[in-house]
């Protein structure tokens, strides 16, 4: 929670590969919060006040993620706003001459994402969520301690520039309402 509350204010992408991550742990204890308190919120250097706050927090999440069904997979819907978000600003910087080097990145991403969906990522998904989806499966083969081969490195690196550019872009308009054509 606390975690999340600062990366919303300081960086969109890594506040939603966070909570996607969080969906993920609230996953692995059964979607339980009783185990949640116990096993994982209990390892954190918090006061009982900071941990109950913790575990309201969890608990809500669970809640929402058995109302909107996506206990087994998918994303809640605060999540799934966020990323619209996100496509949304993709699209509007795309269709500006005003951001020459956000365009010029996307071309450098864009046979990356090609390739990802060519290899099983969902082809319904937006080309912004493909780049996060590459995002957190590096992240969980990082966390795994399993190898990533020197293309896929290459591969993550141009996508986190884009990715990066796009949360600059993104934390610019909350600020001050970018201006496009």
């Amino acid at each position: 929670m606390y975690i999340s509350q600062e990366l919303r204010k300081k960086n969109i992408a890594e506040y939603l590969l966070y909570m996607w991550q969080i969906e993920d742990t609230i996953r692995a204890f059964g979607c339980s919060l009783s185990r949640i308190r116990n096993e994982y919120i209990s390892r954190f250097d918090y006061d009982d006040d900071q941990k109950d706050e913790m575990t309201d927090w969890f608990g809500y999440l669970i809640r929402m993620m058995n109302e909107e069904g996506c206990r087994e997979n998918g994303h809640l819907q605060i999540n799934k706003v966020v990323m619209m978000q996100l496509e949304e600003l993709h699209t509007r910087l795309l269709g500006s001459s005003k951001f020459p080097f956000y365009s010029a990145e996307y071309y450098k991403v864009l046979p990356f994402i090609v390739e990802l969906r060519n290899h099983g990522a969902d082809k319904s998904q937006s080309e912004v969520e493909t780049c996060f989806n590459s995002l957190y499966g590096v992240m969980m083969l990082r966390l795994q301690k399993k190898p990533i081969t020197p293309d896929t490195t290459h591969a993550l690196k141009e996508i986190t520039t884009l990715v990066g550019m796009l949360n600059d872009y993104y934390l610019k308009d909350k600020e001050t309402p970018l201006e496009f054509e």
